[in-house]
């Protein structure tokens, strides 16, 4: 079984209305097949036979249609503790995934959502960081200082400030987030924090946005939209590779990354 450092990024899902046409989405997009237990409503997906996500049908339709993340903890209480302590919001108290481990469900100070999980005979995806598997998270807000606290409390982190390429060439202020125990910068990087800035609509909430890798960014993005998915974001060359953002056919919003190398 694989094994997560703390607080390192070990699992994503997605809520779907409609999770035979989740199926059909991503199996095309990136060639995930899936495993499902009889008259369960969740399905594993699965990248060259290793577990990578989850597609999960919706079982209010008034939650979100959206990819979640999840954080690796070996205490799942104390942490919970932790995010009340520092501002956060416990959506869903810990529960047992039976054996597969234990969950629970936050939000930071700007009211971005995360989860939570501690292992159990399930330490999370099995790939990342190559195509059809995750590759990077980060947090959207309009609170940055809250947030950057929040989660160097709750989670550890260690923080370093970068600036990447905006709109018409114009720096954009970034935070990469390290593990603690290691000297923070890109190099040691496994999420970041973006600022939401008065650009966007004051309606739109604080999010994560999870990446996943691919092979070729704009042939991803021409799949995407052949199987009814829409672009947020049109590919654009970073220091990192080329990018896009994406939704689903059900509005999931997620990232593609064609990395210039593996990621951590």
């Amino acid at each position: 079984m694989a094994v997560f450092a703390q607080s390192a990024p070990c699992w994503v899902d997605v809520q779907l209305s409609d999770l035979e046409a989740g199926k059909r989405f991503y199996g095309g997009l990136f060639g995930w097949t899936f495993r499902a237990e009889d008259g369960m409503p969740f399905a594993d997906a699965y990248s060259d036979g290793e577990l990578v996500a989850a597609l999960a049908a919706k079982q209010d339709g008034r939650m979100p249609t959206t990819w979640g993340v999840y954080f690796s903890t070996d205490d799942i209480l104390a942490t919970v503790a932790l995010v009340r302590k520092a501002g956060g919001q416990v959506i869903t108290d810990p529960v047992r995934a039976g054996a597969a481990g234990v969950l629970a469900q936050a939000a930071d100070p700007g009211g971005a959502v995360f989860g939570l999980w501690q292992a159990g005979e399930r330490a999370g995806f099995e790939k990342s960081g190559s195509p059809g598997s995750f590759c990077w998270t980060e947090v959207h807000t309009r609170r940055p200082e809250a947030v950057d606290a929040f989660y160097e409390r709750v989670l550890g982190f260690r923080g370093a400030d970068i600036e990447l390429p905006g709109p018409a060439g114009v720096p954009e202020p970034f935070r990469v987030w390290s593990p603690a125990g290691t000297e923070p910068g890109q190099d040691t990087a496994v999420g970041g924090r973006a600022v939401i800035t008065d650009a966007f609509p004051e309606m739109l909430p604080s999010y994560f946005l999870t990446y996943f890798a691919v092979a070729d960014c704009d042939r991803a993005v021409g799949t995407a939209t052949r199987l009814g998915g829409r672009i947020t974001a049109p590919p654009l060359d970073i220091p990192y590779g080329r990018m896009a953002v994406l939704q689903d056919d059900q509005g999931a919003a997620f990232a593609v990354l064609q990395p210039t190398e593996r990621l951590p």
